[in-house]
């Protein structure tokens, strides 16, 4: 999704949720009326791919992002809590992948937690996906329910955007 029309921008960032299968992000530009989302949507590296190919096609779909939207932050998905070490070690990966691109192109990188980003759009940490994608929904007045992972992605950089308000040191990951 792009919204083309996007006037009086004072700042514009990236949201994203980062996975080896699935990697979504979510650019809103904020203004003095509220947030206006810009683009949002999920990158799929090809499941045949060998995850290190994987972790290139992220690396890359990610500078491009950073090339069409040109954010002055991005803001990535802090790790939880897993039970599973590998799946831990495979999104930290992913993350890596992120924050590489982001830097390699100039832009700070950000990070929260699952919950934070939740409590940012909801109202609870403990929302469910499903609330958080109906809230973006609501506050990015979009006209359909993001995907999962876009939505994440979204209430990140909605959740950023809020610290930036409210928060004068932010810390730089």
């Amino acid at each position: 999704m792009r919204n083309q029309s996007v006037p009086f921008v004072s700042s514009i960032i990236l949201g994203i949720d980062p996975g080896s299968a699935v990697t979504g992000y979510g650019v809103i530009a904020i203004q003095s009326h509220g947030f206006t989302p810009i683009d949002y949507g999920c990158i799929r590296p090809p499941r045949a791919n060998k995850l290190s190919e994987r972790f290139v096609v992220i690396y890359d779909s990610i500078g491009e992002l950073i090339e069409i939207h040109n954010p002055d932050a991005v803001v990535v998905e802090m790790q939880f809590f897993y039970k599973n070490a590998q799946s831990a070690l495979t999104l930290g990966m992913a993350k890596g992948a992120v924050m590489i691109a982001s830097k390699k192109k100039g832009v700070p990188v950000f990070h929260y937690s699952p919950p934070v980003a939740k409590k940012a759009v909801t109202g609870t940490g403990r929302a469910s996906k499903y609330q958080v994608q109906r809230m973006v929904q609501q506050r990015l007045n979009l006209a359909a329910l993001p995907p999962a992972d876009s939505a994440d992605a979204l209430a990140l950089a909605i959740c950023h955007a809020q610290a930036a308000e409210h928060v004068k040191a932010r810390k730089e990951v």
